[in-house]
């Protein structure tokens, strides 16, 4: 069990590391994915399927990516949270160079507390996020409470790929290459060899596919995407 100790010293470590390498988090994160990110996004978002006139809610939202990409869709508005200041700086500011400034609400947000109503949103995002929350569980609870019946919530996600036959090049890329990288790029190797661990260390698309169920959604379904490093899952509430 997480204790509200350790909670609160992961999302200061998670929180100041972000802030450290926000400034050069997409060039990093297009470099590391071959530019392949927003396809992904993009693939999440087609599963969510979010209707006509929709609210939709990116959780962590970093720089504004996925808030960016549902901004796109016809929805009628997207409220983009995150618990760094810094990630959330780069996210407005890139709003506005996209001429999105007016679609998409940015506001500082914990993603195990989410200061919203129960039932608000027909569509709720989470990318590249889950692994680094103190809680899977709570999260997750809180994803659920905040979409509407009927309405849907996607996280985009990376896997070790577990055991099978391609996970022996997967691991020595998380483990050697992308701290390597990432610290030639941002100056930040620390930040970079966190990366890794958290996929390492997270849930199965099994097990997570197990996690939503467990928080309430009551039909789960999943894709895997770049050779299985990738997973999308959907829940609808």
């Amino acid at each position: 069990m997480v204790t509200s100790q350790e909670t609160q010293a992961k999302a200061q470590y998670v929180g100041s590391m972000f802030a450290r390498i926000a400034r050069r988090y997409d060039f990093v994160n297009s470099v590391m994915t071959a530019g392949r990110h927003g396809a992904w996004r993009r693939m999440a978002l087609a599963m969510a399927d979010p209707p006509e006139g929709a609210l939709g809610l990116d959780v962590a939202c970093g720089t504004g990516d996925f808030a960016l990409a549902l901004a796109r869709r016809p929805v009628l508005g997207v409220v983009a949270a995150d618990f760094c200041q810094e990630m959330l700086s780069v996210a407005r500011e890139k709003a506005s160079r996209r001429g999105a400034q007016d679609q998409v609400h940015f506001q500082m947000a914990d993603a195990l507390s989410l200061p919203f109503p129960d039932d608000q949103f027909h569509c709720v995002t989470i990318g590249f996020a889950l692994r680094n929350v103190a809680s899977i569980d709570r999260c997750l609870a809180e994803l659920f409470r905040v979409t509407r019946p009927g309405g849907r919530t996607v996280s985009l996600e990376l896997t070790s790929l577990g055991r099978g036959p391609l996970a022996p090049l997967v691991h020595i890329y998380l483990k050697k290459a992308i701290p390597m990288l990432g610290g030639l790029l941002t100056g930040q190797r620390e930040a970079y060899r966190y990366l890794p661990n958290s996929v390492m260390g997270f849930p199965s698309p099994e097990r997570l596919a197990e996690m939503m169920r467990k928080a309430g959604f009551s039909r789960v379904w999943s894709r895997q995407l770049a050779l299985g490093a990738v997973a999308i899952h959907v829940g609808e509430k």
